[in-house]
């Protein structure tokens, strides 16, 4: 049995992506639909090596008769057209911020919480965590279960991606303005992006967080666990695709290495690449393209008991978006909708 779909966003670098990953996968979709705003209506997107999706506009599309419908176009646009889809009918997996912390929507991540889907009847939404979010959960979950976390340290190193085309562009741009010595201004980012850190991912609060590093600890508390405290320190770096992460853990009962490590390894969509040697560790050069949350560096934290420390790499495009919905659709339809 095939579906009726829609992508929304189809032209950004999600959208693509989602595409890719559809019919990587060879999910059931009997009808796909490409929808973004009207300056892209008439322009075209890839679906496999052998479709070709006109892009329709997305202002005036009638969602009647699509079954599920994926979105990633901001979370503006999300808040109208989602509820717009649902109310057709469609079961909307929507990768913008807007409905994450809605108590009526799911947010969930597969390889976690797959439970939590059930929960889309309420609104027929289900909400894609946050990219930075969801790989941390898929390392998170196996030593969750197995000696219970009470407190997360996590500092980040965002690609350029996570700000869509325009911060690669920029990133590029100004890389090269450098090299000819023709400075160019930021415009995507606050700071210069090139052969430099910015620690600044989405608006400040007024508690001095960024919403981003909010994003990472709400989220992991609907998620994972309520119990959990995280705070986190969010970093844009001069990389094109993949976020990394540096993870400190406190847990409630001793954890050993090879205990973390074991149990790390036994978790579905991950790939613990850990040896104390050169080379021996993951980059995100290294996990561009690729499907895996992968874990490396972990060792004991003697500083505080039961404490652990590991490094977390994942293409933030495909596991921190795009495969993350894809997944989502995936156990929809094989729990919920046959």
């Amino acid at each position: 049995m095939g579906y009726q779909m829609a992508v929304v966003g189809a032209t950004g670098a999600v959208g693509r992506e989602i595409l890719t990953t559809l019919a990587e996968r060879g999910f059931p979709a009997d009808d796909m639909v490409a929808l973004a705003s009207e300056r892209s209506v008439g322009s075209t997107v890839s679906f496999g090596e052998d479709q070709v999706l006109k892009v329709h506009d997305l202002a005036r599309f009638d969602f009647k008769g699509r079954e599920i419908v994926l979105s990633s176009p901001g979370a503006k646009i999300s808040a109208e057209f989602s509820p717009r889809a649902a109310k057709a009918g469609a079961v909307v997996i929507d990768n913008t911020s807007h409905f994450r912390m809605d108590p009526d929507v799911p947010l969930v991540v597969p390889e976690v919480n797959p439970e939590a889907i059930a929960g889309y009847t309420k609104r027929h939404i289900i909400a894609n965590p946050n990219c930075s979010t969801i790989q941390l959960m898929v390392a998170l979950k196996p030593l969750h279960d197995l000696a219970r976390i009470k407190r997360v340290v996590v500092a980040t190193y965002q690609s350029a991606s996570g700000a869509g085309k325009a911060g690669m562009d920029e990133l590029f741009e100004q890389t090269r303005s450098i090299y000819v010595n023709e400075r160019k201004a930021p415009e995507t980012f606050t700071k210069q992006i090139a052969f430099n850190v910015i620690p600044h991912v989405d608006a400040f609060m007024d508690d001095g967080f960024t919403k981003e590093e909010w994003k990472m600890a709400a989220e992991t508390k609907k998620i994972l666990d309520p119990a959990i405290k995280l705070t986190a320190t969010c970093v844009r770096v001069p990389v094109f695709i993949g976020h990394a992460e540096a993870v400190n853990i406190e847990f409630e009962k001793p954890i050993s290495v090879e205990e973390a490590r074991t149990a790390l390894r036994a978790q579905p969509g991950i790939s613990v690449v850990d040896h104390r040697a050169d080379e021996g560790y993951v980059t995100p050069a290294e996990c561009a393209g690729e499907d895996a949350v992968y874990v490396s560096r972990i060792r004991t934290d003697p500083t505080v008991e039961n404490g652990l420390s590991l490094w977390v790499v994942s293409d933030n495009l495909r596991k921190g978006a795009a495969l993350n919905a894809v997944q989502i659709a995936e156990r929809l339809v094989k729990d919920h909708l046959t």
